[in-house]
C-alpha cells in the first residue's frame, strides 16, 4: 500500500513539474513571438520578408494601341487621311519621337509596337480592338478614345454615360482574361471646346469642319448665340462625364495608370494642331501627346 501511495504521489509529482515547466515554455515562447519583450537568450530565426512585385513597371518592352484617329495620326501628314507614322503612341516619324521609340527605341519599337486603333472608333469598339492587340502580349496598351463618342451629328446623339461606362468595362475585362499583368496608360479625352476656340479662327479650317468633323461641337463656328453656346457646353460637360469614366475604371484595376487629365488640360495651340482641318494634332501636337505619356509610364508614381 504505502509503495502504491508513494508511486502515486511520484506520478503527480512528475506530472506537476512538467505541467509548470509547459506552462514557462508556452509562457516564453508567447512573450518571444507576440510580447513587448523578448525571452532571455531567445534567438529566433526570422526569414527575409519577400520584397513585393512593383505594381507599375516603367520600362515595358512592347506596347500596343487602341483608340481612334489621334492614335492614327489622322490629318498630321495630309488632309482627311491616317498617317501611323506620326501617331504619338507607336509612330516611327523623328518629328513625333513616339511613346513606342522613347520607351523602345527605334529598332525594337519597330518590331515589338503595334497600332490598333481606328479612325471614327467609339467606346464601343474598344473590346474588339483590345481582343485584337492582346493576340501580341503587349506588356503595355495605351487607350485614347472618346473623342467620337461626344463628336456625333448633334450633341442629343452622343453616347450615354452609362454606355461608355459598360463598354470600357468589357474592354478591360477583355484585356484581362488574356493578359493579367499587362500595364494600361489611358489617356483622357480632350478638351474639344478648348480645340473649337483655337480652330475657329483659321478659315481654312472653318471649310474642313463643314465636311462634318465633329459637328456637335464645330457646327456653326462663329455662332456665338445662347443655343450654340449651350450645345457646345453639353458637349463639353459629357468629355467631363467620360473622364470620369475613364478614371474611375482604371483605378479599380491596379495595373492601370489614367494620365489624371493631362491630354483635357494641355492647350494645343496653332503649331500643335492640324493645318489641313485645325482640330486633329499636328505631328507637333502628337509630339506633345507622346511626352504626356512618357512622363506618366516612366513615373513611379502617377504624375499630378
Amino acid at each position: 500500500m504505502r509503495n502504491r501511495r508513494h508511486r502515486s504521489r511520484s506520478r503527480g509529482a512528475v506530472a506537476l513539474a512538467a505541467a509548470a515547466l509547459l506552462g514557462t515554455a508556452t509562457l516564453s515562447a508567447c512573450d518571444a513571438q507576440g510580447g513587448n519583450a523578448s525571452a532571455p537568450g531567445a534567438s529566433a530565426h526570422v526569414g527575409p520578408s519577400p520584397k513585393p512585385t512593383p505594381t507599375w513597371d516603367t520600362t515595358p518592352r512592347s506596347l500596343a494601341a487602341v483608340g481612334d484617329s489621334i492614335t492614327r495620326g489622322f490629318d498630321a501628314c495630309s488632309v482627311l487621311s491616317d498617317c501611323p507614322e506620326a501617331s504619338w503612341a507607336t509612330g516611327t516619324g523623328a518629328e513625333v519621337k513616339s511613346l513606342a521609340t522613347r520607351l523602345l527605341g527605334k529598332r525594337r519599337a519597330a518590331s515589338h509596337s503595334w497600332n490598333h486603333a481606328k479612325s471614327g472608333a467609339r467606346m464601343a469598339d474598344l473590346p474588339g480592338q483590345v481582343a485584337r492587340a492582346v493576340t501580341e502580349r503587349p506588356e503595355l496598351v495605351t487607350v485614347m478614345v472618346g473623342a467620337n463618342d461626344a463628336c456625333r451629328p448633334t450633341a442629343a446623339s452622343m453616347t450615354p454615360v452609362d454606355d461608355f461606362r459598360a463598354d470600357f468595362e468589357q474592354a478591360m475585362r477583355t484585356l484581362r482574361r488574356s493578359l493579367p499583368k499587362a500595364q494600361v496608360y489611358v489617356a483622357s479625352v480632350p478638351d474639344l471646346k478648348r480645340l473649337w476656340s483655337q480652330g475657329r479662327t483659321n478659315p481654312l479650317g472653318k471649310q474642313v469642319w463643314k465636311l462634318g468633323i465633329c459637328s456637335s461641337m464645330l457646327s456653326d463656328p462663329d455662332d456665338l448665340g445662347a443655343a450654340a453656346s449651350e450645345r457646345r457646353d453639353t458637349v463639353r460637360e459629357r468629355v467631363v462625364a467620360y473622364n470620369e469614366v475613364l478614371e474611375d475604371v482604371c483605378d479599380e484595376d491596379r495595373r492601370c495608370r489614367y494620365d489624371g487629365g493631362a491630354v483635357f488640360d494641355y492647350r494645343f495651340d496653332g503649331d500643335q494642331l492640324s493645318h489641313w482641318d485645325w482640330f486633329h494634332p499636328s505631328k507637333n501636337g502628337q509630339s506633345r501627346l507622346a511626352e504626356l505619356a512618357y512622363r506618366q509610364v516612366t513615373a513611379r508614381k502617377p504624375v499630378a
